[in-house]
C-alpha cells in the first residue's frame, strides 16, 4: 500500500449559475494537480453550480446542466489524478446536495449529504433530499470519508465514517463567513478529530455571493487536534497537502500556516470582497454613492475604493440648505483623500419646485418630516439618474443601527443595490473607521494613511434634514441604541434581558417598536454583507404586519 497521498486543496471562488465558468476553474486546479502528482484534487461543496443556489438548484434545466458540466470534466479529467467536486445529484427522482469523486473518465462514488441544515441562511431542508450514512470511497487503495460541510457538524457521519474503514476526513465546506467563525468551526473539528483519532481536511470556498461571503481559511488537523496547515482567509488558494502513513495511521505532513487576522480586520475584509464579488458577479464595474460629509458614507466610500478602486467610484454631495459648511469640507475631504470622481450636484431647486406643486394640497399644514423625506428622496431620484445615465451601480449607506430602526428613508437614501456596512453596528462603524485609517492591506486597491478624517468621525452624526438635528433627538444615543439592538435582535432577547442588562425599560421597548414597525423597510431594502448570524435578511425574516410586542 502506498504510504504517500497527496491533495490537491482548491480554495476558489465560484459563481452561482456559472457553470461552464466553475467547471474551468475545477480544470485548471486539476492541471495543476496533475503538474504537481496529486492523487487527489479536491473542491468545495456545491463547486460546479456556486454556493448557495437557494431555488435555482430545484429547476430541472438547472441542476440537469450542472450534472452534465460534472460528467464532462470526468471525461476531460481522465488523465492524471482524482478529482471531488461538489454539485447537485438526481438519483431515483431525489435531489442531493453531492460530493462526486471522478476518476480515469468516470464518477466512480457519490457521497450525499445527510444532515441538511435548515436554519440562518440555509434552507436545505426543503432543496434537497437527506441521503443515508455511508461509509468511505476510495482512490487508488486509499479510503478516504467525505462528510459534506453539516455532516462534518455532527458526530454520527464522522463515525460511521471511521468504523466503515475511513483512513482520513476530507470535508468539502460552503461555509459562510460571520463574526470569529473560524473559532466555531475549528472546535467542531477538533471534536471530529478525537472522537475518530482521524486526521480532518477541512476545505472551504471563498468569494462573495448576495449578503453572504466565503472566507476560506481551509486547515488540517492531525490525531490529537495539532494543526497542521492553514490556508488564507478570503484568498483564491490552490495547495498541495501531503499525507504520510506511518505505524499509527496517516498525519498530514506540516504546511504552510496563514496569518489569523482579527475580527476587525476580517469584518472588513469580508465587506470589501462581498462589494467585489457582487460588483462583478452581477457585471458592474463602477459604482457610485451619496458623499454626505457623515461616517457611514466615508465609510462606504473607502470600501468601494478598496474594492473597485479609485478610478472606479464616483461620489456625490447633495446639499440643501441644512448641509453645513463642515460638512461640506469633510466630504470634499474625504473624496480627494481617497482619490475619487467628486461631482456637487445642489438640491434646493429641486426642492423648491416640488414645494411649490405640493404648496396648494399642503395649505395649512405645518411642516413635519414629510419636507425632510422630500430633501431625501430627492438625492434618492438624483443619484438614480446618475446611476442609469452611467451603468453605475448606486451604495446605499446605511448602517445596521439605521437599518435595525427604520432610520431611514424609503425610496430616498435606502436607494441602491448594494449596502456594504448593512450588518455593522454604528458604534462599529466608527471603529471600523478608525481601524482602516490606521491599517493598510496588500488586497485593498485604496491609499494608505488616513482617509477618513478625525472631524467625520467625532462629530454627533446628523440627517443634516432640518436646522440644527441630531440624531440623538429620535434616537437614544448609539451606545444605548446599539446594546437593545445586539440583545433584542443578535440574540433574540427580551425586554427583562434589556433591563436586566442595565438599559431603560422604555428605551427598550420605544427600541423594540421601532424595530417591529420597520420591517416593510427592510423587506425592500438592498442586500449587504453578512457579517454577524443574525444579519436582517435570510437569518432573521420577520413578517411586515406583526403587532406582537413583548409584554414581560
Amino acid at each position: 500500500m502506498a504510504d504517500n497521498f497527496r491533495i490537491t486543496l482548491a480554495q476558489l471562488n465560484p459563481t452561482v449559475g456559472d457553470i461552464a465558468g466553475n467547471a474551468a476553474k475545477a480544470r485548471s486546479a486539476w492541471e495543476q494537480g496533475r503538474a504537481a502528482g496529486a492523487d487527489l484534487v479536491a473542491l468545495p461543496e456545491m463547486f460546479i453550480t456556486g454556493y448557495n443556489t437557494q431555488d435555482l438548484v430545484q429547476k430541472p434545466a438547472f441542476h440537469a446542466a450542472a450534472m452534465d458540466a460534472v460528467r464532462q470534466l470526468a471525461a476531460d479529467c481522465a488523465d492524471g489524478p482524482a478529482m471531488a467536486i461538489g454539485g447537485p445529484w438526481v438519483e431515483d427522482g431525489k435531489l442531493y446536495n453531492a460530493y462526486l469523486i471522478l476518476d480515469q473518465g468516470r464518477i466512480v462514488s457519490k457521497v450525499f449529504k445527510h444532515h441538511l441544515p435548515n436554519e440562518t441562511v440555509f434552507d436545505e431542508v426543503r432543496l434537497f433530499d437527506a441521503g443515508p450514512l455511508g461509509g468511505p470511497y476510495a482512490v487508488g487503495n486509499t479510503r478516504i470519508g467525505s462528510p459534506i460541510c453539516e455532516d462534518g457538524w455532527h458526530e454520527d457521519v464522522a463515525e460511521t465514517l471511521a468504523e466503515t474503514g475511513a483512513e482520513f476526513l476530507l470535508i468539502p465546506n460552503g461555509s459562510p463567513y460571520f463574526r470569529d467563525k473560524y473559532d466555531v468551526r475549528l472546535n467542531q473539528m477538533v471534536a471530529r478529530v478525537v472522537e475518530t483519532g482521524l486526521p480532518v481536511i477541512y476545505l472551504n470556498m471563498v468569494g462573495g455571493q448576495d449578503d453572504q461571503v466565503f472566507d476560506g481559511g481551509s486547515f488540517g488537523l492531525n490525531p490529537g487536534g495539532a494543526l497542521a496547515f492553514r490556508m488564507p482567509v478570503f484568498d483564491e488558494t490552490v495547495a498541495q497537502v501531503d499525507l504520510r502513513r506511518g505505524e499509527q495511521g496517516w498525519t498530514i505532513a506540516p504546511g504552510a500556516v496563514a496569518e489569523q487576522p482579527d475580527a476587525w480586520e476580517q469584518d472588513y475584509r469580508a465587506m470589501v470582497q462581498a462589494l467585489r464579488d457582487y460588483m462583478a458577479k452581477t457585471g458592474f464595474s463602477k459604482a457610485l454613492l451619496g458623499l454626505s460629509g457623515g461616517v457611514d458614507s466615508a465609510l462606504v466610500a473607502t470600501i468601494a475604493v478598496d474594492a473597485l478602486g479609485a478610478e472606479n467610484v464616483r461620489c456625490v454631495m447633495l446639499p440643501s440648505e441644512y448641509t453645513s459648511a463642515a460638512s461640506l469640507e469633510d466630504a470634499e475631504a474625504v473624496a480627494k483623500a481617497l482619490g475619487v470622481r467628486y461631482d456637487y450636484v445642489p438640491i434646493g431647486q429641486s426642492r423648491a419646485a416640488v414645494t411649490e406643486t405640493l404648496a396648494p394640497l399642503f395649505a395649512g399644514r405645518p411642516a413635519d418630516i414629510t419636507e425632510e423625506n422630500i430633501q431625501s428622496r430627492l438625492r434618492g431620484l438624483l443619484l438614480m439618474a446618475i446611476s442609469n445615465k452611467f451603468g453605475e451601480m448606486l451604495l446605499t449607506t446605511g448602517n445596521k443601527s439605521e437599518v435595525a430602526v427604520g432610520y431611514a428613508t424609503i425610496y430616498g437614501d435606502m436607494n441602491g443595490g448594494y449596502n456594504p456596512i448593512k450588518d455593522l453596528y454604528k458604534t462599529r462603524v466608527f471603529e471600523t473607521c478608525r481601524w482602516r485609517n490606521a491599517n493598510h492591506r496588500d488586497w485593498m486597491k485604496g491609499p494608505a494613511g488616513e482617509v477618513i478624517r478625525p472631524s467625520v468621525i467625532d462629530k454627533p452624526p446628523s440627517a443634516e434634514l432640518r436646522e440644527d438635528q441630531k440624531d440623538s433627538d429620535s434616537l437614544p444615543d448609539y451606545p444605548v441604541l446599539d446594546g437593545i439592538l445586539e440583545i433584542l435582535v443578535d440574540r433574540d432577547g427580551s425586554i427583562a434581558d434589556c433591563v436586566a442588562a442595565g438599559f431603560d425599560e422604555a428605551d427598550a421597548r420605544r427600541v423594540e417598536h421601532l424595530i417591529y414597525i420597520s420591517e416593510y423597510k427592510r423587506f425592500q431594502s438592498a442586500p449587504g454583507t453578512r457579517l454577524t448570524n443574525r444579519a436582517f435578511w435570510l437569518d432573521r425574516r420577520y413578517p411586515i404586519v406583526n403587532r406582537w410586542r413583548d409584554r414581560g
